[in-house]
């Protein structure tokens, strides 16, 4: 399957230590050689880069992980390819335009179905399921509410869809619109904490250490989700299969456990 990472910070924060790892799995460390993508988010802007090449060997991905680009929220994907060639129009994350913010999605898994699921509103460009359940979900939201609705009825709202695809297959998902991150585990999701005081950190997939007392200060808050932990000397939690966790600014705002039968 494909491999996820997801930041959220309450500062502008550099994600090229992360980048490095979850790069490496494509092409060296694991076998995720169909295509990879990134979005930054700043402000009310997104920046968003695709290539259908490996990430441990792309050119692209070289370059971002030189280029210290600060975000506060950041959604990534490498993949192996299941539904769907190995295409532009096919790498992740996907983005589509509500309520007049970009949001971002990335998914690993297969949803058996989904294509039955109407759409009305949103079309896919390309040919995965992933795709699809993205449009799926932004249908289902801009029929729910007319504008942006408060914090808690969207929180709901998108745990509700996420809900509904994790009946479809394994949808372990990230979504972003630049203010909160929106995480679904239906196998394999886990996240680390950052705040002060700040210790040291070595990469699993590379010989990569950093500090980060001496790059960060006593303020800033990090969260970072990935589908495997990414450092071997941290301890990362987690996250139950049919749990959703929602991040803002660097903590958890709200989780929605399984529904327990």
């Amino acid at each position: 399957m494909c491999e996820l990472l997801a930041m959220s910070a309450n500062v502008p924060t550099d994600i090229r230590f992360s980048f490095s790892a979850l790069s490496s799995r494509g092409g060296v460390t694991g076998k995720h050689t169909d295509g990879w993508g990134i979005s930054f988010y700043e402000q009310n802007g997104c920046r968003t880069l695709h290539d259908p090449n490996p990430s441990a060997h792309s050119e692209l991905a070289k370059f971002l992980k030189a280029y210290p680009i600060k975000s506060r929220l950041v959604i990534a994907h490498v993949r192996k390819a299941n539904r769907g060639k190995i295409a532009l129009e096919n790498t992740h994350p996907f983005q589509r335009e509500l309520w007049g913010r970009n949001w971002s999605f990335a998914h690993n898994g297969q949803l058996k179905g989904v294509k039955t699921l109407k759409l009305h509103f949103y079309r896919p460009i390309g040919t995965t399921d992933s795709e699809h359940a993205f449009c799926w979900l932004m249908d289902s939201l801009r029929a729910q509410f007319a504008k942006r609705p408060s914090d808690a009825a969207l929180d709901r709202a998108i745990a509700d869809g996420f809900a509904r695809l994790r009946e479809l297959g394994v949808f372990n998902a990230l979504l972003g619109d630049g203010r909160s991150l929106y995480t679904s585990c239906s196998k394999r999701l886990c996240f680390i904490r950052r705040a002060a005081p700040f210790g040291r950190a070595r990469l699993i997939d590379e010989d990569l250490e950093v500090d980060f007392a001496q790059e960060t200060s006593p303020d800033d808050k990090v969260v970072i989700v990935a589908t495997r932990p990414l450092t071997r000397d941290e301890v990362w939690t987690d996250v139950a299969p049919g749990t959703t966790l929602i991040f803002r600014d660097g903590d958890l705002a709200r989780r929605f456990d399984p529904v327990r039968a």
